[in-house]
């Protein structure tokens, strides 16, 4: 399916620009169609679920007509939309939410994973293990059977045959320092290495804890792109910061986070030899720990 939450954003930019050529303020439009300046606002920068009625009455109002009418009416559809992760409410928690949303339309997905293992690779095992270790901070806002429950989808979503491109970089930090049983970490590192081997439109990439990045500056935060199938989706980057995902669309800034993504890249291993890193990563586990999976 269409994202839902990508047309929101191109819904959003289309009624805004089409009450800016006509001439008409949102306090007016609001009058006119019987809601609040308050609605009128959050549909114009993407806040809410559109009304497809309401949306058509915007339209009329507007004077839009002919195949620019029909165009809007069908973005709209398509941001009206509810996926799979509706149903799991703020039980698997709102920031995978978003991502489920965003992986359901994605033609192509990069991760830069500075902190923690991608989602979509994670064995339920290591999903856990961060439970565990998200409770030590203080209340969890999600359910931990629902948010894991939502997390195997993801994964059916991302990995399913003809699904999205995805290639992730793994900063080699994650594997070294992050505190899961180490047992539980070899057999992540396995999975991934599975994955990556079995499924050809999944690529791992580890970047070295001592590669010099050239060309710039070190990103801030882990982040993703997104691309879409229908261009006039626009490529989309998502920086993972401690309160907060934030989306950006400008080009622009987009081009930021994909210089970024290109530079780490560069410098990362090959995907041979991250799967060989990784394997002996996992060879290392063992014989620290003794156990075999």
């Amino acid at each position: 399916m269409t994202s839902p939450f990508v047309r929101r954003r191109r819904l959003a930019v289309e009624l805004r620009t089409l009450r800016e050529e006509a001439g008409m303020t949102t306090d007016r439009l609001s009058k006119l169609i019987h809601q609040s300046r308050m609605k009128i606002s959050r549909l114009e920068n993407a806040h809410i679920r559109p009304d497809l009625a309401e949306v058509m009455k915007i339209l009329d109002i507007l004077g839009v007509k002919g195949d620019r009418w029909h165009e809007v009416v069908r973005i709209a559809r398509d941001a009206a939309e509810k996926g799979w992760w509706d149903a799991f409410g703020d039980a698997m928690g709102s920031r995978q939410r978003l991502y489920a949303d965003l992986e359901s339309g994605a033609k192509t997905i990069r991760e830069y994973c500075q902190t923690a293992m991608p989602g979509v690779l994670q064995t339920p095992e290591f999903t856990w293990a961060l439970v565990e270790l998200d409770k030590g901070k203080g209340p969890i806002d999600y359910r931990p059977e629902r948010m894991a429950e939502a997390r195997l989808q993801r994964q059916r979503i991302v990995r399913r045959q003809g699904g999205p491109r995805y290639e992730v970089i793994l900063d080699e930090f994650v594997v070294r320092r992050l505190a899961v049983p180490e047992a539980v970490m070899q057999a992540q590192l396995r999975h991934i290495i599975d994955v990556a081997t079995d499924e050809a439109h999944v690529t791992v990439r580890v970047l070295p804890y001592d590669a010099r990045i050239a060309g710039g500056l070190l990103p801030k935060s882990p982040f993703h792109l997104f691309t879409f199938a229908d261009p006039a989706d626009p490529t989309m980057a998502v920086a993972d910061t401690v309160n907060a995902d934030l989306v950006y669309t400008e080009p622009k800034e987009v081009a930021v986070y994909t210089e970024h993504y290109d530079r780490l890249r560069e410098a990362s291993l090959t995907d041979s030899g991250s799967l060989a890193f990784l394997e002996k990563m996992a060879d290392q586990l063992i014989n620290k720990s003794g156990i075999r999976t």
